[in-house]
This record gives C-alpha cells, sequence and structure tokens, in this order.
C-alpha cells in the first residue's frame, strides 16, 4: 500500500501505485463531471442480503430515494423519502454534500428499476434484473442495449469535463458483483465486501453458486461471451458502466466510483475488450472508493484488485472519528461503508480543493442538519 499527498489530505493507494499517481497528477485542478446509474436486482430482496433499508419492501425503494436526495437534496416534502438504515445513514451525503459544494454536473441513469423515479432521470430502457440464483437475470438483447446506450453517454459526457466519476446505487450490487466475478473465472468467493459490518459470504457463495450452475453461457471462438455473463447473473448497473467507462476513457480520465461493485466492472471491462477487441485506455481509469471499503477487514478489496491485474485501486482518506452524530460514526464500525459514489466524490473533492477530512466532514455534517431540520427529525 502507498500514500499521495493531495495538499494536507492523504489518498490512499493500494494496487498499481505508480499508475495511480500518475493519474491523481494529471486530474488535480481539473474538473469532472458525475455520472450515477441506477439498477435494481431481485436479489436485493433476499432476507438479510443487504443492509440498504430495514426491509425487503424499503429496498425496492432505496435507489430511488437516493436519486431524489442526490437530485434535490434536504427538502421537506421528497416523495421517496430515504429509508432508514438498522444503524448509519445513506451514503449520499457524502455525495449530495460535494457534488453540491463543488457544482459538479450530475446525470441520474435509470438502467433498470422496479419503481420509477420521482425526479428528471436519463432512462436508458432498461429492465430490473431477476434474482441471480436463477442463472437468468437479463434478456441478452437488453445487455447489448444497454452495453451500447452506456457507450454512447460515455462519449458525450467525456467530451463535456476533464474526467468522469461513475458511480451507482444498486441493492444487492455486491452479490451480482462476486457472480459476475465468478462467471469471468476470477476466484472472488470471500473477497467482496457488503453494508453489513460483517459481510455474509457464505449466503452470496450459495446464490452465486447456484446461478452459475444453471447459467448457460455463450462460448465462441474466443471463449465465453461476458455479455452473457452478465445475462445470466449480473445486475443492469454494471453493463451500462462497462459501456460508460470504456467509452470515456478514449477521451478522459474515468473514476469507478465504489468498491468490489466497480473491481467487478473493471473485470467486465477487461473482458469485453479481450473478446470484442475493444479499444480502451486503461492509463485513464482507476477505482475509487473509500478506506471503510479498502480495509474492511470482512473482505479483501486489495488482493481481488490484484487478482483482476491491471487495475489500480486508491481511496479516499476521509473518515468519522470525530463526527458529532452517531450515524456517521456507524461508517467506522463497519456500516454502510460506500455507494452512491462516495469514495469518488471525496476523491474529487480532494483534487479539486485539497479538502481536509475536517473539511469534507463539515460539509457533510451541515447537510445532515439541513435534512433534519427539513424533516423536523433529530439526527442520530
Amino acid at each position: 500500500m502507498g500514500t499521495s499527498f493531495v495538499g494536507l489530505l492523504m489518498i490512499f493507494l493500494y494496487t498499481q501505485c505508480q499508475q495511480a499517481q500518475n493519474w491523481l497528477r494529471r486530474y488535480q485542478g481539473k474538473n469532472c463531471s458525475f455520472a450515477c446509474i441506477l439498477g435494481f436486482t431481485a436479489t436485493g430482496l433476499i432476507p438479510g442480503i443487504s443492509a440498504a433499508g430495514a426491509t425487503p419492501q424499503d429496498r425496492e425503494y432505496t435507489a430511488i430515494a437516493d436519486a431524489e436526495f442526490l437530485h434535490a437534496g434536504a427538502k421537506s416534502h421528497p416523495k421517496y423519502p430515504l429509508p432508514d438504515l438498522n444503524i448509519g445513514v445513506s451514503p449520499v451525503f457524502i455525495s449530495r454534500a460535494i457534488i453540491e459544494s463543488l457544482a459538479i454536473p450530475s446525470y441520474i441513469f435509470n438502467a433498470g428499476l422496479v419503481h420509477q423515479p420521482p425526479v428528471e432521470t436519463i432512462d436508458l430502457g432498461g429492465t430490473m434484473a431477476r434474482c441471480l440464483s436463477s442463472g437468468q437475470a437479463m434478456a441478452i438483447k437488453t445487455v447489448r442495449d444497454l452495453f451500447h446506450q452506456g457507450w454512447q453517454w460515455g462519449e458525450q459526457l467525456a467530451a463535456t469535463r476533464d474526467y468522469l466519476i461513475i458511480g451507482e446505487c444498486v441493492v444487492g450490487g455486491t452479490t451480482t458483483a462476486l457472480a459476475v466475478l465468478m462467471g469471468l473465472g476470477i476466484e472472488a468467493a470471500g473477497m467482496v465486501n457488503s453494508s453489513h459490518p460483517q459481510c455474509n459470504h457464505a449466503q452470496k457463495l450459495s446464490l452465486v453458486q447456484e446461478g452459475l450452475n444453471k447459467a448457460k453461457f455463450i462460448k465462441t471462438a474466443q471463449g465465453i461471451d461476458p455479455f452473457s455473463v452478465v445475462a445470466a447473473v449480473g445486475d443492469p448497473m454494471q453493463i451500462v458502466a462497462a459501456g460508460m467507462a470504456l467509452a470515456a476513457s478514449l477521451r478522459g480520465g474515468v473514476i469507478l466510483a465504489g468498491g468490489t461493485q466497480m473491481l467487478a466492472v473493471y473485470a467486465l471491462m477487461k473482458a469485453i475488450a479481450a473478446h470484442y477487441g475493444q479499444e480502451a485506455k486503461w492509463d485513464e481509469i482507476v477505482v475509487g472508493t473509500t478506506r471503510w471499503v479498502a480495509e474492511d477487514a470482512t473482505g479483501n478489496t486489495i488482493q481481488l484488485a490484484e487478482l483482476i491485474k491491471g487495475v489500480p485501486l486508491l481511496a479516499t482518506g476521509l473518515h468519522f472519528h470525530t463526527a458529532k452524530y452517531p450515524c456517521l460514526r456507524a461508517y467506522e464500525r463497519g456500516y454502510v461503508k460506500e455507494g452512491v459514489g462516495a469514495g469518488g466524490c471525496a476523491i474529487a473533492a480532494h483534487l479539486a480543493q485539497d479538502w481536509t477530512p475536517i473539511q469534507l466532514v463539515n460539509i457533510i455534517e451541515n447537510l445532515l442538519i439541513n435534512y433534519r431540520n427539513s424533516r423536523r427529525n433529530p439526527v442520530s
């Protein structure tokens, strides 16, 4: 593990450190935009699979509530209030606070949801995924269409700013990440993260093995078609993010903003590039997450990145040790950890403003206070 100093702030580098360091130097002080890709998989409704919503029914609305808050911030009467978590608070507070403070242009993409978001989104015409245990999560045509839509938007967004942050909100997404990684031949069992303080590896692996046993991958002279892996056991966000990042890398920088979900997207991108001879500029792509994910003792994010090969993994130095509110300090006990591009947005704040962790915490707490006032509920 290495470290990189940007102003007074430490950004942690874990793999491909020189490439990551070069990326940071190239984009320090540059401007960015943020694309948040929403998706849904019925995998997220399985009891105990995710902590991103206290109940399975709550989890149907997590992505759209996050999207509404990301778009509008704290307001008195949201159509879909942020769902209660058993412990902690949505990472959308981190992302929204930074986007609001830096006036980062943001785009919200609907790759396939169970409910329609109440705010303006870019509808990609996708569908929610069935549970990955079916081995038939999505139609192959849907996957191909979503990839091409992601590619077109990657080209378009990359033409407007120096680098693009790509985030996600998919409940159950670390389980579909594991499934896609294993479907691509990467032995990722026991390595992914989750929103739980102790990752539910056995539950995830059982579902993945069931789905992979039922999957019917398309095989060609080049090997297994990676699109068919996503169709069998993936979710709609993954393929959109892969297309968007591949295209954007040809014009500028890309932060895949997330943990093991974005490592799975990176592995998918590599597989697509190899299978189809697709061009990409790999030096322009990094995976940026939070320290809570990168150093999660109940997963193995760093070794997973090393298994994928070639991926620069870095993390924000943001911490909540001294935060005023228990819902933020819960992150330091392993709850929530990441989501909605939180880590990537924090890295962008370091690059743009040389913000220290304390300054970041201040703007996040101010947003929490505004939220409390708008909802007339105490922040806990």
